[in-house]
């Protein structure tokens, strides 16, 4: 189990680098074997920082902005809010989505999903 303090500087190091777009800070805080996708994916899309890496790079690159809403720790994992804008919203405004971040060894492991926030703080074990 991670502790607390561990859970909350990586926290700190989540918002700043999603909130910058920073890549090379996102890669620093990525376990070489992290996997994202959609909840219940028993084959997500990315299995690899390096996919990883490149999914952000490619969303970054069509125009896509991400802004953090909120971080809220859970038991080894982070719930991460955001506030995403991109080339096809155009005047619509920003679409509310939410990560949730397995977090073991200090570095994330999974990333999930997720259009609810409801939905994003129960698959953290948080409802």
């Amino acid at each position: 189990m991670e502790s607390s303090s561990t859970l909350e500087q990586l926290s700190r190091l989540v918002a700043s680098a999603l909130g910058n777009a920073d890549l090379a800070m996102i890669g620093e805080y990525l376990d070489p074997a992290v996997h994202w996708g959609p909840p219940g994916d028993a084959s997500p899309p990315c299995q690899t920082r390096e996919q990883v890496l490149k999914w952000y790079t490619a969303g970054y690159d069509a125009g896509v902005r991400a802004r953090v809403t909120e971080v809220v720790i859970g038991p080894d994992c982070l719930v991460v809010g955001l506030a995403v804008r991109g080339p096809r919203d155009g005047d619509t405004g920003e679409a509310n989505r939410w990560q949730v971040l397995g977090v073991r060894n200090a570095k994330v492991v999974s990333i999930v999903g997720f259009e609810k926030r409801d939905d994003a703080l129960a698959h953290a074990g948080m409802r």
